[in-house]
């Protein structure tokens, strides 16, 4: 037991001895580590502070190289400033001189107008005095001539004014005729080469359409059908199409009458197509009315192109085209207005290339400048302006608004275009086989040519002659003298301008006839 106690003892001794002897050793190698981490650490603090050093010095010498550079920039920048102000101190004293010399000679001229002033203050009392001097003088000469002439001052006034404006009224009339006969010298004779020309290069077809619209039956039973049961289906046509339609004794023929000529083209296709169907009730009259009318406006648009291609212009926008399109169903004097304006448009394009003009500007206004006649039953005022103001909404341009407006001198021309316009209208309406008119409409126009002649005085009687083309007027030779015959002349042709409504032109003569007779016994 003893034994085992003492080999215990021992080992434990021995056990102690060696976790002493390790524990130094871990002590050693700890403090070697520590040391030479030390040392590391303070290698890199040197190494560190080496660095810094260096970097410090390298910024000292950056920071002074800097502070030197911006020290000689502001320097530079003050001497730049310091010259500036010199200079701008130079100008000031130059300015200063000017203004001080140009003082003194302000002086100098404020002096010269009070001197002036003086001048003219006395030179005021001066003519005041004559004035005074000539009133009284002015009142015994009044007097005097009073006196001899036995007529007080108002009267001699009147009677001297009343001789200065006859002597002036007769003089002017004098300058007027030779102003007036000189221009138509020089003027007409260009006139008529630019026209004819333009006629000449222009060969028009003539057209002849029917005024009526009149619909042709197969037999005359079809009538009946038209007209239905108690009269139902030509009411139902009628309220339909917004037309009249006439059934009356004459064979085989339906007339439909309305003012709307787009309707009347309608209402005339649906009646073709109902009687060439043979289905004619109500229902059936309102899907054939209403087909007709789809087609009706589709070629009223194709007509407004094919009016654009044909003169080659730009095409107009859909609006205007349509519009123009509407021309194709409506007359004036039985020519067609759609194909009168083409004719118009070719005709200025050519007077437009006669006289240096833009042709595409002057086919635009032809072609455009009857297009009021398709609305002007919508609205108030002539076609012209009426069509003008159409096309100011639409956007196109000034000149073409104000070539149409003008056309008829309803306002004043801002261009050529307007002139352009009207003499090509008066070429497309009066040349040979364009226009005709009724028996009824040309008597009218004859009867009030004639009546409103004969309203001037001095007028003795008056004929219209050449198909109203011209009216004639006799004159007394005692109530009217040469001079006055001219100034009626001008005054009756402006009255029918105004007053009457014509195709063309209407040439006024007035013819003054002195008869002397003796008899010799």
């Amino acid at each position: 037991m003893d034994e085992i106690v003492g080999s215990n003892s021992a080992s434990a001794t021995y056990t102690m001895a060696g976790f002493g002897s390790g524990l130094i050793f871990a002590l050693l190698v700890y403090l070697f580590f520590k040391n030479r981490i030390k040392n590391q650490c303070q290698t890199e603090i040197d190494k560190a502070t080496n660095e810094a050093s260096a970097i410090l010095a390298n910024a000292e010498v950056d920071a002074k190289n800097s502070s030197n550079e911006i020290i000689d920039q502001a320097r530079q920048k003050a001497r730049e400033i310091e010259l500036s102000l010199l200079d701008y101190e130079k100008r000031l004293s130059k300015e200063s001189a000017i203004l001080e010399a140009e003082k003194i000679s302000n002086k100098k001229e404020i002096k010269s107008l009070e001197d002036k002033k003086d001048s003219l203050l006395e030179l005021e009392k001066y003519l005041t005095t004559l004035v005074e001097k000539n009133s009284e003088t002015e009142s015994n000469l009044r007097k005097q001539l009073e006196d001899i002439s036995g007529l007080d001052f108002k009267e001699a006034r009147s009677k001297l004014l009343s001789d200065a404006e006859e002597s002036a009224e007769l003089e002017s009339q004098q300058i007027s005729k030779r102003i007036v006969e000189k221009a138509k010298l020089d003027a007409e004779s260009e006139a008529k080469k630019i026209i004819a020309s333009a006629i000449y290069r222009y060969a028009g077809e003539f057209t002849y359409d029917s005024t009526t619209s009149t619909v042709t039956l197969p037999s005359g039973e079809i009538k009946g059908r038209i007209i239905g049961r108690e009269g139902r289906n030509i009411r139902a046509f009628e309220m339909a199409t917004g037309v009249t339609v006439l059934i009356d004794d004459t064979p085989n023929a339906v007339v439909i009458s309305g003012f709307d000529p787009v309707r009347r083209e309608i209402a005339k296709n649906a009646m073709e197509r109902l009687i060439e169907d043979g289905r004619i009730h109500p229902t059936r009259i309102e899907e054939v009315v209403e087909k007709s009318r789809e087609d009706i406006e589709q070629a009223i648009t194709t007509a407004g192109f094919e009016a654009q291609q044909k003169i080659q212009i730009p095409m107009l926008n859909q609006d205007v085209t349509h519009v123009l399109g509407k021309l194709k169903f409506r007359l004036s004097y039985s020519q067609n207005i759609l194909d009168h304006s083409i004719e118009v448009a070719r005709i200025c394009g050519l007077l437009a290339s006669e006289l240096g003009c833009d042709e595409k500007v002057a086919k635009q206004c032809g072609l455009l400048h009857d297009i009021g006649k398709a609305i002007n039953h919508e609205n108030e005022g002539g076609h012209a302006s009426v069509g003008a103001d159409f096309l100011k909404k639409n956007g196109l341009p000034d000149e073409v608004v104000n070539g149409v407006a003008s056309h008829h001198l309803e306002v004043e021309s801002e261009g050529p275009y307007g002139i352009l316009v009207g003499a090509a209208d008066a070429i497309s309406a009066a040349r040979p086989g364009a226009r005709s008119e009724s028996l009824n409409t040309y008597l009218n126009r004859i009867e009030e040519l004639e009546k409103l002649a004969d309203s001037f005085p001095g007028i003795k009687k008056s004929f219209a002659v050449h198909a109203g083309r011209e009216v004639r007027v006799l004159v007394n030779a005692d109530e009217v003298d040469d001079m006055e015959a001219y100034k009626l002349a001008r005054s009756l042709a402006r009255s029918i301008e105004d007053k009457l409504q014509y195709p063309g032109q209407i040439r006024v003569t007035v013819i003054r006839e002195t008869r002397c007779v003796e008899f010799a016994k």
